[in-house]
């Protein structure tokens, strides 16, 4: 899903840092949401892994059908090999 970084405050901080933060978030929560331990993330599994990340943000949101579609279109997104599935 794409995430908009928040604005660097000093010139050195490269695109490449917003790619390590996201994979930093990516190896220390993904277990959390892969309940079975399969080391993927099913619909399921990732919905509400992308819920407490955009509440993060916007603690007004609520996970209703606005947020189900945007769950559904991020999965879709994700699952690049369509495997139904997403690995790390």
């Amino acid at each position: 899903p794409p995430m908009t970084p928040a604005p660097a405050p000093a010139a050195s901080a490269a695109p490449a840092d917003a790619g390590a933060q996201i994979a930093d978030v990516v190896n220390k929560e993904f277990p959390t949401y892969d309940k079975n331990g399969d080391g993927k993330l099913t619909k399921a599994e990732f919905g509400p892994w992308m819920f407490a990340l955009r509440k993060a943000s916007d603690p007004s949101l609520k996970d209703d059908a606005a947020n189900k579609t945007y769950v559904t279109g991020a999965f879709t997104t994700a699952d690049t090999d369509k495997s139904k599935s997403i690995s790390k």
